[in-house]
């Protein structure tokens, strides 16, 4: 049981930020290089140019329903192990300084923090309870959503329950297609016994960092959700709602240039003016970047924890220089590497920005 243990803890402690990796293939994403959505679901249609019509937004002013409309404010949804003020230090938050860096250009951005292990059900509905009591403070219509890892399939859920609510979900390195790295998780702590004690472990860890956790908080409720099954039947539940608006980004490091996997026929500007930066693996995530590679004389682009083609979810706006932790400024700010010009508040920015001109 320990040497089980052990394995499981290597591969956990890599994924401390993340939703991890990715499943076997379920569809061909190079089918349209565009929309991309969930069985049964919509996304807006469109490309690069104007505004997505009837995705929600519309053109600003005040809705029917007498609230206020866009510009909508921005939620950041956190990942796996995520939170917005660790241990309450203050200042170390999930998205490195990105809610006090866009605030300074006049964002109104919140960061709700949801259990950091739990399923994205359990989780979207916390994320859903934020975001009304958001609404009631702002008295806005709707909010943005722009999730990192598993805040991504939180904010799916939220968009799903109540599309009445979110004009937008973009999405940065989400397992939407699942993990690669849970299905091996899971099948080195397959015994049940085992699987109580990291559960003990990790909440005997977390309860000191995080005000949230609790009795019914669970890491293999997540790996669960991750794996090959559990996936499929969360995307068969959660579809798209139409009226959002769906986009999403995949990540590349081990200076990979990405290839067919990041190919999108509308790539976004502010994506492409990083097409020539190239990522040197975070040492934390080098075993499970390995992991996800294919193996010698294979490339599969992915961002330390997550496949850039597992990442892909309604329309694909390509693949950033960055791995899984430089995506959201971790760990604690530090540079993204030597040679690297990727910046990630930048890049928020300009996503940001690109949603304003959607009409959100």
């Amino acid at each position: 049981m320990s040497a089980g243990l052990r394995r499981c803890a290597t591969l956990a402690s890599c994924a401390l930020l993340a939703g991890c990796g990715a499943a076997e293939e379920q569809f061909d994403p190079w089918d349209t290089g565009e929309v991309l959505t969930g069985a049964g679901g919509s996304s807006a249609s469109g490309g690069w140019e104007g505004a997505a019509e009837g995705s929600g937004g519309g053109g600003g002013g005040w809705p029917s329903s007498g609230k206020l409309g866009p510009p909508y404010p921005i939620v950041l949804a956190h990942g796996f192990f995520g939170f917005e003020d660790f241990a309450g230090a203050g200042y170390v938050s999930y998205f490195y300084n990105l809610k006090h860096s866009l605030g300074e250009g006049g964002e109104v951005v919140f960061t709700p923090s949801v259990d950091p292990f739990n399923s994205s059900t359990y989780r979207g509905a916390q994320l859903l309870a934020r975001i009304e009591h958001i609404l009631a403070e702002t008295g806005h219509e709707k909010v943005n959503l722009i999730a990192h890892s598993q805040g991504g399939l939180d904010a799916r859920v939220v968009a799903h329950e109540r599309p009445d609510l979110v004009a937008s979900v973009v999405t940065v390195a989400t397992p939407h297609l699942g993990s690669k790295i849970a299905d091996i998780a899971l099948q080195l702590v397959a015994h049940e016994r085992l699987q109580d004690v990291l559960d003990d472990l990790l909440n005997a860890i977390g309860a000191p960092l995080y005000d949230q956790i609790g009795n019914e908080t669970s890491v293999f409720t997540s790996l669960e959700q991750f794996s090959t099954p559990g996936i499929a039947e969360f995307n068969a539940k959660y579809t798209d709602a139409p009226g959002v608006f769906y986009a999403s980004f995949g990540g590349r490091t081990d200076r990979a240039l990405g290839g067919r996997d990041c190919t999108t026929l509308v790539p976004a500007p502010f994506v492409a003016q990083f097409d020539d930066g190239l990522d040197p693996v975070h040492p934390l995530l080098s075993l499970t970047e390995t992991i996800l590679d294919g193996g010698f004389g294979e490339s599969i682009p992915n961002d330390g924890l997550v496949r850039a083609r597992d990442a892909r979810w309604g329309h694909f706006w390509g693949c950033l220089p960055a791995d899984h932790f430089d995506e959201i400024g971790q760990l604690f700010g530090q540079s993204p590497g030597d040679g690297n010009p990727w910046l990630y508040i930048d890049f928020y920015r300009a996503v940001i920005e690109r949603l304003r001109q959607e009409g959100f």
